[in-house]
This record gives C-alpha cells, structure tokens and sequence, in this order.
C-alpha cells in the first residue's frame, strides 16, 4: 500500500462512515434523517418511516463450528430489529439478501429462514424481499428494516441534555461472556481425542449462551416507556459496548457523562464466567457488546418514574461537554471512558 494511503482500521467503523458520507447533503424532503444515528428517518405525512441495515459476515461476525444455522437467522433479524426500536419505532418489514457459497444446501439455507422466521412471527413484522448471490468468501447475510414512527415520536442520539439521568435497560456483558464460553469450549472439542462425542460443558450457563445465540430487541421496554410517559431525549441500543454507545450519544449531543462503576447492571453467570477466564467484570461490561440492551438518557424531573420501572438501571447523568466522559469507580475515582468496544474493522485485520 503506498505511504499516503489511510489503514481502514485506523477510521474504525463509525470514523470510516463519517469519512465516505460527509459528501452527502439530504436533497429530498422526506429524508428526514440521513447517515449518523441507528436507522434513517424518512418523513411521509404523520408517519416517520425508519430504515436500517445491518451486515453480517462469517468469519468476522459469526463463527459456524458454534453457532446453529437458526439461531443465526434470529439473530440477525433481531439486531435489525433493536435498531428500529432504538428510534423509539416499532419495525415493520425487512428485506434479507444472501450470499451463499457452495458448501450451503437448500436445507442449510432452510434453517436459517427458520429462525428469520421465527423472528417475524414474534415481533410481528413482514418479510417482504431480499436477494441471493453466489460468494466465494462463505455465507454472508444482509438485513434491512423498515419500521415506523408517530411524527415526532422518534428519538435520536442527539437530544442528550446537561443533568439528564442516563439508563440502560437489562443488564451488561452476558453476550461477550456468551461468546467467551463458546470459544473456549470450541477449543477443548478441537483437542479432545472424542472428536464428534465432544460434549461441551454449559450447565450453569445458560443465560450467557442465550444472550450470545439467541438476543431479544427489547420492544418490552419501548412499551414500558410509552405507558408510563417517559419519552427519551436520546436512544441507541448496546451493540458494540456501553462505551462506545456513551460516547456516541456525547458526541451526538454535544455532552460529556458521568457514570458509576457500582451502578452497571451485571448478572451473576456474567461474573462468574468473568472470574473463572480471569477477566474484568466491569470492563467486559463495558466492552464487550451485542448485548442490544436499550441505553436512554431521560430528563432529571422523570427519576421517580423512571426508577420504579423494572428491569431499567440509572447508571449516571450527563454533563456539560467540557467535563468529559468519565466512569466513577467505587473508591471515587474517575476513569476517563474510551470506545474499546468491537469494531469489526479493527477484527478484521487481525
């Protein structure tokens, strides 16, 4: 590569978006929302049309020795979905393009609309179409969403204010735990002389290996909000880790935030498979992503509402941007928070 040329890995993700869109300029009218929050907004009468896509790629977001055809399916519409509801919205349709190499058969591709499938059905939304290629590099699945929202109704990452109650819903690094274990046991099958009688070892864990498999969007807290009046001022959900997503909203909003250590939600299976791999809780918490937890800042006057509401954790406030983001750990100290969430990029190279 010549000396003037830029790694891809050095953007990251969201630094290579802002770098190929900034030449963009929204020329329609019913383009509401362009690039730069979980899903486009398009404006048609009293509706807001909301509209995402997401990529999925084997090798880089999904291993196939561990992860069941199905569950892959489900999966990958469902973090489409956490996108639609990340916008306060409600998802309506999704198109699926595939590309499938030719160790696939009809029957594989089968059990992966089986999960899509299943999705659909419990969300109530419409497969409406999609496309398939030929690919050389193995299975790579593309999903579009499209859901709706009441006209003024959807939230963005942009309207955190100063003093503002920052919330995440359900609790924080289940599904980098999830993964660590499927990992590791995938390594014990490669070096056990039983060869396919392997049976890994997951009892006690089900919880993680579900949040890892299997997420749910979480359309139970959007409702919950709703019945009780709370609108967000900002929304995104927790897919590349709690910092990253922090930091999202803060430059979005123009903020800085303060969080507590001790008030980051951690189920137990999270810290016990944390402590036997000898890893920090509070970082893999942080960190560690496709969690799809709902991560919401609410105006200060809203706390006894929102602190009655189950299964919804207040973690910090947001501050004046000139104080930074900083997490407050349980000695009192602040440690400034970075973005070592995932970035697929970043993986790539690897």
């Amino acid at each position: 590569m010549e000396n003037n040329q830029t790694e891809i890995s050095s953007l990251g993700e969201f630094g290579l978006i802002d770098r190929i869109t900034k030449d963009f300029p929204l020329r329609n009218e019913s383009s509401k929302k362009g690039v730069g929050d979980d899903a486009a907004v398009l404006n048609f009468g009293d509706k807001e049309v909301l509209v995402t896509t997401d990529l999925l790629l084997e090798g880089i977001h999904f291993d196939l020795r561990y992860v069941p055809l199905k569950h892959l399916g489900y999966k990958s519409a469902i973090v489409n979905f956490s996108d639609i509801y990340a916008m306060n919205g409600t998802p309506k349709q999704i198109t699926v393009s595939l590309g499938v190499s030719s160790r696939f058969t009809v029957e594989h591709i089968e059990e992966l609309y089986a999960g899509i499938r299943l999705a659909c059905e419990i969300y109530g939304v419409d497969l409406v179409g999609g496309d398939t290629s030929a690919s050389v590099t193995g299975l790579v699945i593309s999903v579009t969403c499209i859901g709706e929202s009441e006209k003024g109704e959807t939230v963005f990452r942009s309207g955190a204010k100063p003093t503002d109650l920052i919330c995440v819903s359900g609790d924080l690094g289940a599904a980098y735990m999830g993964l660590q274990l499927l990992e590791r046991e995938n390594q014990v099958a490669a070096q056990s002389k039983e060869g396919k009688d392997f049976q890994p070892d997951f009892s006690g864990k089900e919880y993680i290996l579900e949040r890892q498999l299997k997420p749910e969007a979480r359309k139970d807290i959007v409702a919950m909000l709703k019945e009780n009046g709370i609108k967000p001022t900002s929304m995104m959900d927790v897919s590349d880790g709690l910092s990253s997503e922090l930091l999202h909203i803060c430059k979005a909003s123009d903020t800085g935030c303060r969080i507590y250590e001790d008030k980051i939600p951690i189920d137990y299976q999270t810290a016990v498979m944390a402590e036997e791999l000898n890893m920090n809780l509070v970082m893999t918490a942080m960190n560690g992503g496709e969690d799809y937890e709902l991560l919401f800042t609410v105006p200060l006057t809203e706390h006894d509402k929102v602190e009655k509401l189950k299964g919804v954790s207040i973690i910090g406030y947001v501050t004046e941007p000139n104080l930074g983001a900083a997490m407050v750990t349980r000695d009192g100290n602040e440690i400034p928070i970075t973005a070592q969430g995932w970035n697929s990029l970043a993986a790539s190279q690897q």
